[in-house]
């Protein structure tokens, strides 16, 4: 897609999201875009929320410093979209459709994914510390292994793991054993952990 083309879609699309006359979403579906190849662009600045791009081509781009008040992308359709080796860095993805998106090495450090839907991304090699991943819809399958993260999602997962009732001696043990990095997990107390009564 020629910047040109890409700028007047964006322009548009920030009228849309403050109510201007003539503003209209972006919707990359439309108009025989489908399959937008956004390849290394740079979308730093722009306002992407609830903007419709299911099967573009975001391969390298850079939408970096959402959470700085600049690119945002909550609500965004981002279904079956090619994000790999992209700069997400800091994005602000709440509530985005993320199903099947490719996420392939891609820098997510620090994003709000809070309410996005993950299912069925691919999240091999990406980057994932210090991502807030609160109520999100985490993709437990082969896709959404391998990736790095940091110890806080890691303690999530672990607290989640205790409140799970499975009579197995080899699963008690073990849950005996995690119990205590559990605990430390930030969801702790809405779990019930810090009351052992309640294991």
């Amino acid at each position: 897609m020629k910047q040109k083309e890409l700028n007047e879609i964006l322009r548009l699309h920030e009228m849309w999201l403050n109510d201007k006359e003539g503003g209209k979403r972006a919707d990359f579906q439309q108009n025989n875009l489908q399959d937008a190849n956004l390849r290394g662009a740079l979308l730093g600045l722009a306002n992407l929320q609830y903007a419709d791009l299911r099967n573009a081509n975001l391969q390298d781009a850079n939408l970096r410093g959402a959470l700085l008040g600049l690119a945002d992308l909550q609500y965004a359709d981002l279904r079956n979209a090619d994000l790999r080796h992209a700069d997400l860095c800091d994005a602000n993805l709440r509530h985005a459709d993320l199903r099947h998106a490719d996420l392939l090495d891609t820098d997510l450090r620090n994003a709000n994914l809070q309410y996005a839907d993950l299912r069925n991304a691919n999240l091999k090699d990406a980057d994932l510390q210090g991502v807030v991943w609160d109520f999100s819809c985490f993709p437990l399958w082969c896709g959404g292994a391998y990736f790095k993260t940091d110890v806080k999602l890691l303690r999530q997962l672990a607290a989640h793991m205790c409140t799970l009732e499975c009579d197995d001696d080899e699963w008690l043990a073990l849950k005996e054993a995690i119990l205590p990095f559990a605990k430390k997990s930030h969801r702790a107390e809405d779990l019930g952990l810090l009351d052992r009564e309640k294991l």
